[in-house]
């Protein structure tokens, strides 16, 4: 069945393309949903203050709440 409906280039191809794209997303969409749950509680302090423009130093203004 070279060239029909449903060979693997035809509609099936079509079909199992759009269901493993459909599974990509859902897979990275409930990660997001994971991770967006995690760091919803994670409360931090940010020193606006200090922080220059360009320095390698700015990450030590960002500091974790501990509750």
């Amino acid at each position: 069945m070279n060239g029909g409906y449903f060979s693997l280039n035809g509609l099936t191809g079509f079909i199992i393309a759009v269901v493993l794209l459909l599974a990509i997303v859902v897979v990275l969409g409930v990660c997001a949903v994971n991770v967006q749950k995690k760091e919803a509680t994670n409360y931090y302090n940010l020193d606006a203050t200090n922080i220059e423009m360009v320095n390698n130093s700015n990450a030590q203004h960002y500091q974790l709440k501990k509750e």
